[in-house]
């Protein structure tokens, strides 16, 4: 017998390192049931969502490639982040609805600065000059620019009215929800449709990109088996996991409002980053800021009005009133993000520039 000790490709270690993480599925369930703790229990659904996460982002891709670029592209774009979707949707129905604002807030952040930051500081370690498309980038960036306008006018009402104007603040989210969702598919149009020669991958691209994922040999019925076996998995993991939320924070000695930005949004976004990273380190720059940024703009854009939508069908309507911490988070994440993508030049400096800026605000998170 003897055995092949040729070293896993970074693509292939990548799929390894995630499905090895589903090991952590039973104990989730076992954690839930035996009554073994807030905190282990927490650790072991966030533990197993991660890989969960990466299934269902690896079917969609896939699903994606065969249904053709317009299918395709709006498959992907209304699931790619079904993931955090789901998580905030347990945490709306849990009543927790700075638990719901602090993941979108956390997502912005974590992939302007986390992702792209990582993607381009690690890229730029193995080339030293990268490029990009910068018209596709800089789209990208300013859907991100309304994405925190969105947030700052609920504010500042909030802030001028005070909290005896529940009801009308709730209206105002729900109107600024609905344009968020016009603005939204609008894009959709601009990227699939009048301007999609500014998005549109190379065919290594597309290899690249299933190699990172782990695609290759995948069929469209195994893909859909993945897809619903992984949504209903991480929809059941996610009840378990929000409700452990506040027991958890306590016990560790953080606020809900720093694991919602920081820990929840990394949970559901992790197998995401990975991509980004792999792609970087290729030299696919685009389809790493196409990732980072265009994940951060459907949270923006998607995610949140779906929320503020669900909340009123859910009888618990949410408004968008983010604490002070979150809309300076969103508003120096979006400020940052043109100094790096407007010449369509990147390097390792200025990646990790992105993830100081990721670090201080995190360390302001976990003080606040």
């Amino acid at each position: 017998m003897c055995f092949d000790n040729t070293p896993l490709e970074p693509e292939r270690y990548n799929v390894w390192m995630l499905n090895w993480l589903l090991i952590f599925l039973p104990l989730a369930v076992l954690s839930h049931f035996l009554h073994w703790g807030p905190v282990t229990i927490f650790a072991f659904c966030a533990l197993s969502i991660i890989p969960l996460a990466g299934l269902m982002g690896r079917a969609t891709e896939y699903l994606g490639e065969r249904l053709g670029e317009g299918p395709g592209g709006l498959l992907n774009a209304t699931f790619g982040n079904a993931c955090e979707l789901i998580i905030a949707l347990a945490a709306l129905r849990a009543n927790l609805p700075e638990v719901v604002k602090a993941s979108i807030t956390g997502s912005i952040v974590g992939n302007v600065l986390l992702v792209l930051g990582l993607s381009i500081f690690v890229g730029g370690l193995r080339y030293e000059t990268q490029t990009f498309n910068k018209t596709a980038a800089t789209t990208l960036a300013t859907l991100l620019g309304l994405g925190a306008i969105s947030l700052i006018v609920p504010a500042v009402y909030g802030a001028s009215t005070g909290a005896g104007h529940a009801v009308r603040q709730a209206n105002i989210a729900l109107t600024i929800a609905i344009v968020l969702f016009v603005i939204y598919f609008a894009s959709l149009w601009f990227s699939l449709k009048t301007h999609r020669h500014l998005f549109t991958r190379a065919a290594e691209e597309d290899e690249e990109a299933e190699e990172a994922l782990g695609t290759k040999g995948w069929s469209v019925r195994r893909s859909l088996t993945v897809l619903l076996v992984s949504t209903i998995l991480v929809a059941a993991l996610s009840e378990i996991l929000v409700h452990a939320v506040e027991a958890a924070a306590h016990t560790l000695g953080m606020t809900k409002l720093f694991v919602g930005v920081v820990l929840v949004a990394i949970i559901g976004n992790a197998a995401e980053h990975s991509t980004a990273v792999l792609m970087a380190m290729k030299n696919r720059m685009d389809l790493a800021m196409q990732i980072a940024l265009g994940s951060g703009a459907q949270i923006a854009l998607f995610v949140a009005p779906v929320l503020v939508f669900a909340s009123f069908l859910l009888g618990q309507p949410m408004n968008l009133n983010f604490t002070v911490g979150e809309i300076v988070a969103v508003g120096l994440s979006v400020l940052i993000l043109p100094l790096v993508v407007l010449d369509g030049e990147c390097n390792w400096l200025e990646g990790l520039q992105l993830l100081a800026v990721y670090i201080i605000l995190s360390i302001g998170f976990f003080f606040i």
